[in-house]
């Protein structure tokens, strides 16, 4: 991920600066403290607890350094560069299953952020990649792991916030 362009609407880069903070500052502490505990237990060879506290600060550690280089990667979704005339990474859009009749709101965001039963799916997705650049009224097929579905764009939606 180190020079990959992260996309990102404003919420999701929101979510994982919160969580970059919460690592940094909480858990940090937390780790530390359980270390500091384990220690005091004596003879670290046969010390259990002192290996999954080491194990538990080197998950952090990675996750801290994952979100840092992402972080410096990312490219924010803006309503200025999406038109409503087509979908692009960041609109909102509602779809009508031509199989089943169902509609359904999906807002297409970059892979990092997607959230299928939030309804958010991503731009590298089958059906995330057969939308994009779809007009309104536009029907599309998709090669999905059920089979073959139909999507029909109801309505595309400027705003990146469903």
């Amino acid at each position: 991920m180190a020079n990959k362009q992260v996309m990102l609407t404003q919420e999701g880069l929101a979510k994982y600066q919160e969580e970059l903070d919460q690592l940094r500052t909480v858990k940090r502490k937390e780790i530390s403290e359980k270390i500091k505990v384990a220690l005091s237990f004596g003879d670290l060879s046969e010390n259990s607890e002192y290996d999954e506290a080491k194990n538990e600060q080197a998950k952090i550690e990675a996750r801290i350094a994952d979100l840092e280089a992402m972080l410096k990667n990312v490219k924010i979704i803006s309503d200025e560069e999406i038109s409503g005339d087509k979908v692009h990474v960041g609109s909102t859009i509602r779809v009508r299953d031509m199989t089943y009749k169902e509609e359904t709101v999906y807002q297409i965001v970059g892979s990092a952020e997607a959230d299928p039963r939030k309804g958010k799916i991503s731009d590298d997705s089958p059906v995330g990649r057969a939308l994009l650049g779809c007009a309104q009224g536009k029907t599309v097929e998709v090669e999905t792991p059920g089979g073959m579905v139909k999507y029909k764009v109801l309505e595309i939606m400027k705003n990146t916030q469903q």
